[in-house]
């Protein structure tokens, strides 16, 4: 009998620790804001980047999902550059973290 596993998001899934997938999300969130506020105004990547206060081939980086070659902080810059008020939230998961980890182990 197979045991399924249910996860709160695809970053919880794949990587090894809660820390990773908290991190992973919270960059996920912010570059598919940015790439939305790009496309919102009509800018080309020269314009975003002028605006977010990097090159052109980190915008390029950043409409092609690179997500690795972004730190939160730099994300959250950006944003900030941009107009946008980025902020952290905080919520009790829905799964357990004992849990979560036991299953982790298990899989």
């Amino acid at each position: 009998m197979s045991r399924e596993q249910r996860f709160g998001s695809v970053w919880d899934a794949i990587e090894d620790t809660p820390q990773q997938a908290a991190s992973m999300r919270a960059r996920s969130a912010l570059m598919m804001e940015l790439e939305n506020t790009i496309k919102r105004r009509g800018m080309n990547q020269a314009e975003a980047a002028t605006l977010f206060g990097v090159t052109q081939p980190r915008v390029s980086d950043l409409m092609r999902g690179k997500i690795n070659i972004f730190s939160l902080d730099c994300l959250m810059d950006m944003a900030t550059a941009a107009g946008l008020d980025p902020h952290v939230t905080f919520e009790k998961p829905t799964i357990p973290r004992k849990r979560r980890e036991r299953d982790r182990k298990a899989a």
